[in-house]
Parts: structure tokens; sequence; C-alpha cells
């Protein structure tokens, strides 16, 4: 099964995740199919860029978001849709 989740970087203390297309069977830092965007969750603004036409596409050729990963989604669409108005 293909899933959406969140692949953690960064220093001891200091989070940093890509949030990356992958195959559930592989590990959390393990290889990926697809880098979709970064979330960081140290910083208070901008820190969250999402392609969300590929995680549509993802999602719709029958990936699964883990929860965060969905949350997130909802993010970045009320954000674009904020900056459009």
């Amino acid at each position: 099964m293909v899933k959406i989740r969140l692949r953690r970087e960064g220093a001891k203390d200091r989070p940093y995740y890509r949030i990356v297309v992958a195959d559930s069977r592989s590990r959390r830092e393990g290889p990926y199919i697809e880098d979709l965007g970064t979330y960081d969750p140290m910083k208070t603004e901008d820190d969250l860029k999402l392609n969300v036409e590929r995680a549509d596409k993802w999602i719709g050729d029958g990936a699964q978001p883990s929860e965060t990963v969905t949350n997130l989604i909802k993010r970045a669409r009320k954000a674009a849709a904020a900056a459009a108005e």
C-alpha cells in the first residue's frame, strides 16, 4: 500500500519533516517515491510548503495520507484560499 507520510529530518531536538509518498512497508527515513513538500514545526510562520495538486493526484490514485498529513493538506488549502483572496 502507498502512503503519504512525514519523513523526519533535522538535528536532535530540531525536527524538520518532508512530506513524501512512500510504500507503507519501508521505514520512516527509508526510500520514497516522491517528495511533495516540507513542514517545519519549529517555525511560527511559513512553515508549510506542499504541492497540493500532486497530493490530490496521489490520493486519487489510492494513496492513503496519514492523519497528520491530512491535517497539513487542509491547512495548505486554507492558506492557498486566503492568498487567492
